[in-house]
């Protein structure tokens, strides 16, 4: 880590959708959506330092998750060739990165997209602070779909198919969030695919609820619980639980997420979904944080 010392970090929320509409397929494949995304408190920690000892173009990448790719698949070094394009630079100077990972893969939780984000936010800040946001925008849309909302840290609705993002402001709640992901992931492409055909199964929650944070739900919950129904009955568990204000499934899952109203017992809502899903399902507790973002000095921890 001592080749951290002098260093930039940023913190990379997750985030979970309130409301997920699809529209309808578009012409280059990708579906038109509506969606509200709310970063979390729950963070990965992306640190880049200036690697004089790199030539240019040439990244040092590593991961405390030796699940995470660190050829140039990765996203974070994606974010960095997209930015140099974007920017016309040809390249950047030689730099280390460090990705301290906290969020799930496959989760719906925007992950690796958060991480995206980062990149180009701490290349920019390290290497072209006079540029442009469009320039990163469009690095970041070029990246993927999500990408762009990270960008700015706050509540944001997107269109498009993702990358048309408006940040919310105004929207500070910060209620206790509880995330329940399963263990396997679901990939989004096979989400979207299956959006026409799919089939509600019976008894299972699909409604609009009408919550003091908007009107929650999310079109991509058919497909999913088609095939993975343990995320419906779970959802349903969670929603007829005390203290349980709204539940929904984030994104493209695999991960179903409570809202708590105050005062509610955390453990307890925990204890309903272990009973639900069983022992290996992943609890992770935090809460909303629409303006959850900052370049910090210093190296990890």
């Amino acid at each position: 880590m001592s080749d951290f010392s002098d260093s930039f970090s940023l913190e990379a929320p997750a985030k979970v959708n309130l409301w997920l509409k699809v529209l309808g397929r578009r012409a280059d494949g990708f579906h038109e959506v509506e969606t509200r995304m709310v970063p979390l408190a729950l963070c990965d920690r992306l640190t880049l330092r200036v690697a004089p000892e790199l030539g240019h173009g040439q990244i040092g990448f590593a991961c405390d998750d030796a699940s995470v790719p660190g050829d140039e698949s990765n996203l974070v070094l994606k974010a960095v060739r997209a930015l140099e394009q974007a920017a016309g630079v040809g390249s950047f100077p030689g730099m280390r990165l460090f990705l301290e990972k906290r969020v799930p893969h496959g989760a719906g939780l925007g992950g690796g997209s958060s991480d995206a984000a980062a990149a180009l936010r701490l290349v920019q800040a390290c290497f072209a602070p006079d540029l442009e946001q469009a320039v990163l925008t469009e690095a970041a849309a070029a990246v993927g779909s999500d990408v762009p909302f990270f960008l700015s840290g706050l509540a944001g609705d997107a269109g498009g198919r993702g990358e048309r993002v408006v940040p919310v402001p105004e929207f500070k709640a910060r209620p206790e969030v509880l995330l329940v992901k399963l263990p396997f992931g679901i990939a989004t492409p096979w989400a979207y695919g299956r959006w026409r055909a799919a089939a509600e199964v019976p008894g299972l929650p699909y409604g609009w609820q009408e919550t003091r944070w908007g009107r929650l739900g999310n079109d991509l919950e058919r497909p999913v619980f088609e095939k993975y129904q343990v995320l419906g009955h779970l959802k349903a568990a969670l929603l007829q639980t005390a203290g349980v204000e709204a539940a929904l499934m984030s994104g493209s899952g695999s991960t179903v997420f409570a809202l708590l109203g105050e005062g509610a017992e955390m453990a307890a809502v925990e204890a309903v979904a272990r009973e639900e899903v069983g022992a290996e399902v992943l609890l992770l507790r935090t809460r909303l944080a629409p303006e959850r973002c900052g370049v910090l000095p210093g190296g990890p921890a």
